[in-house]
């Protein structure tokens, strides 16, 4: 069951890294602007945005198995269709079906995995759970380069269909059939304004980090927007007897104190993950591909300490096990920021980066492990769907967040140095610099990129105020919390 979900779901993260490593590319393919191929990687997140609330309604009315097979079908369609794509507003319509598919697939597999093994095993679901978590943004740039250099960048959307065939077919076999249930109505009003105001919200604060200035009419209309909307389902959600989220949920400390814990800690943490791709691109003049294998300590610190984690998480409860993650996390990001230079070793980078990894692996999925160990079975994919869309909307503000500080960093630095029109101020534009020039501005970028670190760092310590109310003791188990038999 857990290869199942873990092929999946892997599918779906990787696309968004894989993707990212190919809109230069793109831009020429279809003869567009940067700005307009963007919008291959900013249609599919923004419907992944919109169609997430719908999946613990979903999951209750068609049954876990059913939705993530259809999940999955549709993401395989819209990835075959990506790969023929005649032009870029083709791709962008084609990206935004595989996002309305991709998006239901990580919390349905959640649901799926929860729902079987029961409370007192949540911690080791997690652990297997956020193994496409933690390999999406590794392994994508590396494939993803790989891919668009030497064979075509179509092959970055049909490499999705013999995976997902593999994936659909053993769904249909591994996965226990579901039991059909008595119709649930779907808020519907509750739909209207909450996928509206979280795309609306997430696409307002990428364009305000796109234009550095979150205050401009276009960005701030749609911000204020989805917001507004967002607030609007808050109020819906607390009033209605069948909302399609129950936020009543978050009146349990343990749901409350996982979600605050990870609203902050994936705003900072997310921030920080954008930070080093860039700096060995920008500082360092390395390609895409070796970015990403530059990367790849993170992922291995990572892996030994996620099968860890869940067993202690399950143990002895998941409030010790993050806050201690989060302790190497922060030292990790502080480690960055003392260190950074322009010329620093790649094996220093590398330590720290395995160390992040270590503590990575001991924080996401314990927290959210934290959330869901109280929760009876009908009450998972509700907060599943909860938890991802709290994910989903803090990376997205984190990124944007760290990429405007990082920018005026960069802009500030070179005007300090007397280099203010290199154009380091526009992140990841130094690919024509000279080599002459390049050398120069290299230690007031590092600079730059060193102080943001410190700006992480300083966001993370406020992720200890919520994780220090998470529960300290393994969950009881219940009647209503038994596992259900496997198929």
């Amino acid at each position: 069951m857990a290869g199942v979900v873990i092929l999946g779901a892997i599918m779906a993260i990787l696309d968004v890294t894989v993707v990212n490593v190919a809109i230069n590319d793109l831009a020429k393919e279809f003869n567009t602007s940067l700005a307009t191929i963007q919008w291959v990687a900013t249609g599919y997140t923004l419907a992944l945005a919109t169609v997430i609330p719908l999946t613990g309604w979903a999951s209750a009315r068609f049954g876990t198995k059913r939705l993530y097979m259809i999940s999955i079908g549709l993401f395989v369609v819209g990835s075959t269709l990506a790969g023929f794509a005649w032009s870029a507003e083709s791709l962008i319509l084609f990206r935004v079906l595989q996002g309305l598919g991709g998006g239901m697939i990580m919390p349905a597999a959640m649901t799926i995995m929860t729902q079987a093994a029961g409370p007192q095993r949540v911690g080791q679901v997690m652990s297997i759970v956020g193994v496409p978590m933690l390999l999406g943004p590794i392994l994508g740039p590396i494939i993803g380069g790989y891919l668009v250099d030497d064979v075509s960048w179509r092959w970055i959307f049909f490499i999705n269909l013999p995976i997902g065939i593999i994936a659909l077919l053993l769904a249909g076999k591994v996965l226990k059939r579901d039991e059909p249930k008595p119709a649930e109505r779907l808020d519907f009003l509750g739909l209207i304004l909450l996928s509206p105001g979280l795309a609306s919200l997430i696409y307002g604060v990428a364009k305000g980090a796109e234009s550095r200035d979150f205050l401009k009419t276009e960005p701030l209309i749609f911000t204020v927007a989805g917001t507004l909307l967002v607030l609007g389902f808050v109020f819906r959600a607390l009033s209605a007897s069948n909302p399609l989220i129950d936020l009543r949920l978050l009146r349990r400390r343990s749901v409350a104190a996982a979600s605050g814990t990870m609203v902050l800690f994936m705003v900072a943490f997310m921030g920080a993950m954008l930070l080093l791709p860039l700096y060995f691109q920008t500082v360092r003049g390395e390609g895409a591909m070796n970015a990403g294998l530059l990367l790849a300590p993170q992922g291995l610190g990572a892996m030994l300490t996620m099968p860890i984690g869940g067993k202690l998480t399950d143990r002895i409860g998941p409030g010790r096990v993050v806050l201690f993650g989060m302790v190497v996390v922060v030292a990790s990001v502080s480690g960055f920021a003392a260190i950074l230079e322009a010329d620093t070793s790649y094996w220093a980078l590398g330590g720290a980066l395995f160390v992040m990894g270590l503590g990575m692996g001991l924080t996401m999925m314990p927290t959210m492990a934290a959330a869901i160990q109280t929760l009876v079975h009908d009450e998972v994919p509700r907060a599943s769907t909860m938890l991802n869309i709290i994910q989903q909307v803090s990376a997205s503000i984190g990124t944007a967040m760290i990429s405007v500080l990082l920018a005026n960093q960069l802009t500030s630095k070179l005007d300090e140095a007397g280099f203010g029109g290199a154009g380091g101020g526009e992140i990841g534009s130094t690919e024509k610099v000279p080599p002459a020039i390049m050398e120069k501005i290299a230690p007031p970028m590092a600079d730059a990129f060193q102080h943001t670190y410190w700006y992480a760092a300083g966001l993370l310590v406020l992720a200890f105020l919520p994780a220090l109310l998470l529960p300290r003791r393994k969950p009881e188990t219940s009647a209503a919390d038994t596992p259900m038999p496997m198929h």
